[in-house]
């Protein structure tokens, strides 16, 4: 039975429980403090708006603590006089985004718990003592519903966000940082006020939703999942499926340089000194033949593949992100990182390189192309005098980072 189902059957029992969750509703006059801060954005939600706030009240006479409703409002229509007339708080974001409407609300929210969802009524907010239990018990910081884990009525989610989208985000997610969750991007969650102030939030849009999990678990907060129905909403859909899906996905990899520099690096440089060790020993397997040709892949491989790696260096310096890269492969290269150890060993190998080249042309001088070593062993040296140049350059050029971070 889907809500426009139940709202008849729903209708006096709302009534008497609304009555009565108005004597725990608090307001910014009250000299009550609230326990529990319910925190909705809205964007010309009238449709929805007193669906959601009489559901809130549901929840709030079962739970019987001080609650105050919070509407983060940038609407055009009767949204906000809507919420008003029930006894919500409404707030007025000074600037624009999805994101950013939750946290000037939170800023305002003074519950010891917050919960949030969206006012369109694909979130029953009846359930709000269900999600309330884990994080009042101890259990969790935040407890999310869990969409993909419970059940998705028709109509409420396109195919393309129940089976690509949502499952691969929560994937890179789950990959990336270690999140640990089902459906992690279902925005009906409750946490801890303590919580909240642990999580450094800068996102306005969408991917605010990605962002919180995302500090969850570079925080190491423990995140709690409650399955839910997840009903067809009312009004006009906002969520753009490809935008704001790109806008998840990009700010998941520049908040974690290892999954976008560092391992695409190893595996391009491994691949490239494959092919170039192949190459040099002209070995011939399954009828494939490597020679100068391979040699000629196998050395942009290796350079390509290195230049990336010192992005991953650069970058864990530059910038702050979220999973800050701690393996061998970027972090203990920029712990023990000295300008003058990084620039003599490119030196060095620019060196070595730049010696053997100047043999080689010397012997050409000397004797024309019939005595010229292979050219397999010619383009090694090359790439080790390229991959030197980088070492030293890329040296100095960490060291100005380091100096101005």
């Amino acid at each position: 039975m889907t809500i426009q189902a139940n709202q008849a059957n729903q209708a006096d029992k709302q009534g008497i429980a609304a009555k009565t969750a108005d004597e725990f509703l608090v307001t910014p006059e009250s000299e009550v403090t609230p326990v529990l801060s319910v925190v909705m954005p809205t964007l010309n939600e009238e449709q929805g708006i007193v669906e959601c706030i009489a559901r809130i009240k549901t929840a709030v006479s079962e739970l019987r603590v001080p609650t105050e409703i919070i509407v983060s409002d940038s609407s055009t229509d009767a949204t906000p006089e809507l919420a008003r007339e029930r006894g919500a708080t409404v707030v007025t974001p000074d600037e624009p985004g999805y994101g950013y409407a939750y946290r000037y609300a939170f800023g305002k929210a003074r519950g010891e718990y917050i919960a949030m969802g969206d006012a369109d009524t694909t979130y029953d907010f009846e359930m709000i003592p269900q999600l309330l239990d884990p994080v009042k018990n101890g259990d969790a910081d935040i407890c999310m519903g869990s969409r993909l884990e419970g059940e998705i009525r028709d109509g409420s989610m396109p195919p393309l966000h129940k089976y690509v989208g949502n499952p691969l985000l929560t994937r890179f997610l789950n990959t990336f940082y270690g999140a640990g969750v089902s459906d992690a991007h279902s925005g009906f969650r409750v946490f801890t006020k303590d919580a909240l102030e642990t999580l450094e939030l800068e996102t306005t849009g969408m991917e605010f939703a990605s962002e919180m999990i995302m500090e969850a678990g570079a925080n190491d907060l423990t995140i709690e999942e409650v399955p839910i129905i997840y009903h067809e909403r009312e009004g006009e859909e906002t969520l753009d499926s490809f935008s704001d899906g790109w806008r998840h996905v990009r700010f998941m990899l520049v908040n974690a340089p290892e999954y976008l520099f560092s391992y695409p690096a190893l595996l391009l440089v491994s691949a490239g000194a494959l092919l170039m060790s192949l190459s040099i020993a002209q070995l011939s397997i399954s009828g494939v033949n490597f020679g100068i040709q391979t040699m000629v892949g196998g050395s942009l491989l290796a350079i390509v593949g290195y230049q990336v790696w010192t992005l991953a260096l650069f970058s864990s310096i530059a910038a702050n992100p979220i999973n800050k890269p701690d393996g061998v492969l970027v972090g203990m290269v920029r712990e023990q990182f000295q300008l003058e150890h990084g620039a003599s060993i490119g030196i060095l190998a620019a060196a070595v390189g730049i010696l053997y080249l100047g043999s080689v042309f010397g012997q050409w001088l000397l004797a024309g192309e019939t005595a010229l070593p292979s050219a397999t062993a010619t383009l090694l040296a090359s790439t080790v005098v390229v991959l030197g140049l980088q070492t030293v350059f890329g040296s100095f050029f960490m060291s100005m980072l380091a100096d101005s971070s």
